[in-house]
């Protein structure tokens, strides 16, 4: 039975004893009995407020304790965990906390005027509860669960609801069912030879998901442990890893790069011997850091990658150094690929064209949107990615670009239709079009062209300023550029793909 039902319940009978969670800051440990014993609780706590089979709950929470307890509860329970993301935009958590229909948001104080403010312009009631993330039990010890079931849970049934950005501007929530959860943590087992003496650290927020999948339900499947602090930091990095003898860690090409350049290991007391691997993903991860990653630390970088609609793992390098291609995020793991032109035949090796996937981690649907996901999977169940790549003849995949336009920031997806509204509530702005350009740190960063209104003055600083407000920190562009006019198809669309093209021949013949 591929539920996460089944495997807490399945390892609390095997190995009650055994050390599933640590959080380091509070210096709480979960082990798989107590998992149960908590799930079960949690999931009648919430039955017992009124809340069905398939209810969404939602947490605001940065990782720890409680965030994963409520998290593996949910599921276990047979509701649907929907996790808010903390970089949210207000209009963002407005509308995901709407569409959604979650009945419940569980959150710390740090997000409470966030949540509060949100929630109030809702048009329904949303049930807030303010909790402390490092506390052993969120729910009174005297609570009466007496005359209280849980419902059955079937592997069909959905899990996980999480809001992935769109090229609309408007994010698109998946829907991932249990044998979608519990596929992705059996392709990411399959994919690093994971046994149960293994332990993860986890580094990537479990509002993402490949902090979800890969170091959250993961170690469940294969029956290991997982240490998971508040979040990452190069500060405390290796730190976590020597204290607590973790085997892997999940990171994205933004902490690769941080490490390469805040941390030297030389004349530090560090245990990362028992390291077998680290593995990337989000993001493409540049050959050159990859290597002077590897060179300097000693460890091996497995490069993967994975979707939101795939539950995370699509494809892995080998774990055999020499069988790995770098630039090439593997060839398929437990799950099938194959090339397609724009008539959906299939294409020879070596032939660039879209990048299809089929296997259990794939998506149920993007939720209360029919028609979309009926564009993006076919009725055979193949899923269409977006994304452009070949296969070589060893199955290897190389991903080229994106048919779709998002830009991937540090592992995170953002929509540039939602940096080009910023832009267009400027008075002095025209046009706009907001783009992704490579960067070493981000993997990709972003470049916003903008045409002026007639008369108008403004300037790049000012236009950033703006931004910066509406958008915050990251999600602002790290350039602005001044453009006479924006390049243009016949129907007056803005090609937004010709713009880094364009700007570099500018430039170039300045």
């Amino acid at each position: 039975m591929r539920t996460i039902r089944h495997f807490i319940d399945k390892r609390a009978k095997n190995e009650p004893d055994k050390i599933y969670m640590i959080a380091p800051e509070p210096g709480l440990s979960l082990s798989y009995g107590q998992l149960q014993e908590d799930s079960i609780r949690f999931g009648k706590y919430l039955a017992k407020m009124g809340l069905k089979k398939g209810d969404k709950i939602s947490f605001m929470l940065a990782n720890g304790y409680q965030a994963n307890k409520i998290f593996q509860g949910t599921m276990y329970g047979g509701f649907v965990v929907a996790p808010l993301n903390l970089m949210s935009q207000p209009s963002q958590l407005i509308y995901v906390l709407e569409h959604s229909d979650a009945k419940i948001v569980f959150y710390s104080e740090d997000q409470k005027d966030r949540v509060e403010t949100a929630a109030a312009k809702v048009p329904r009631d949303i049930k807030l509860i303010e909790i402390d993330n490092d506390s052993e039990s969120i729910i009174p010890e005297n609570e009466d669960f007496s005359g209280i079931s849980l419902p059955e849970v079937a592997e069909d049934d959905d899990a996980l609801l999480l809001y992935t950005s769109g090229t609309t501007g408007v994010p698109k929530g998946v829907i991932l069912s249990n044998k979608n959860m519990v596929a992705g943590g059996e392709y990411t087992t399959l994919a690093h030879e994971l046994t149960a003496d293994d332990r993860a650290l986890c580094s990537l927020p479990l509002y993402h998901i490949n902090g979800e999948v890969v170091t959250s339900v993961t170690p469940l499947v294969s029956g290991s442990s997982v240490v998971i602090p508040r979040k990452f930091s190069t500060g405390n990095f290796w730190e976590l890893i020597s204290e607590y003898k973790c085997t892997w860690f999940s990171v994205v090409p933004t902490m690769i790069s941080y490490l390469c350049s805040a941390t030297d290991l030389s004349g530090k007391d560090f245990k990362v011997d028992q390291v077998r691997f680290g593995r990337s993903a989000s993001s493409a991860l540049p050959p050159s850091l990859h290597k002077t990653f590897e060179k300097k630390f000693g460890i091996s970088i497995v490069e993967t990658m994975g979707l939101t609609e795939t539950a995370a793992p699509v494809f892995s390098n080998p774990m055999d150094p020499k069988l790995r291609k770098y630039g090439s995020p593997g060839p398929a793991v437990g799950n099938t690929a194959k090339i397609i032109d724009e008539k959906g035949v299939e294409l020879p090796r070596g032939e660039q064209g879209e990048i299809m996937i089929k296997g259990d981690n794939v998506m149920k649907e993007y939720y209360k949107a029919p028609d979309i996901t009926a564009k993006t999977i076919e009725p055979d169940g193949w899923l269409h990615t977006g994304d452009l790549g070949y296969m070589d003849e060893d199955g290897f995949v190389f991903v080229t670009g994106r048919i779709k336009e998002l830009i991937i920031k540090g592992g995170e997806n953002i929509a540039p239709k939602e940096i080009d509204e910023a832009l267009y509530q400027h008075p002095a702005v025209l046009d706009a079009a907001a783009v992704g350009i490579p960067d070493e740190t981000y993997g990709e960063e972003i470049l916003a062209c903008v045409t002026l209104q007639p008369g108008s003055n403004a300037t790049e600083q000012e236009l950033s300023d703006h931004c910066l407000e509406l958008l915050g920190k990251f999600k602002t562009p790290k350039t602005i550029k001044l453009m006479d006019e924006l390049p243009k198809g016949p129907s007056g669309k803005i090609q937004r793909l010709k713009l880094p093209d364009l700007i570099q021949k500018l430039e170039g013949g300045q």
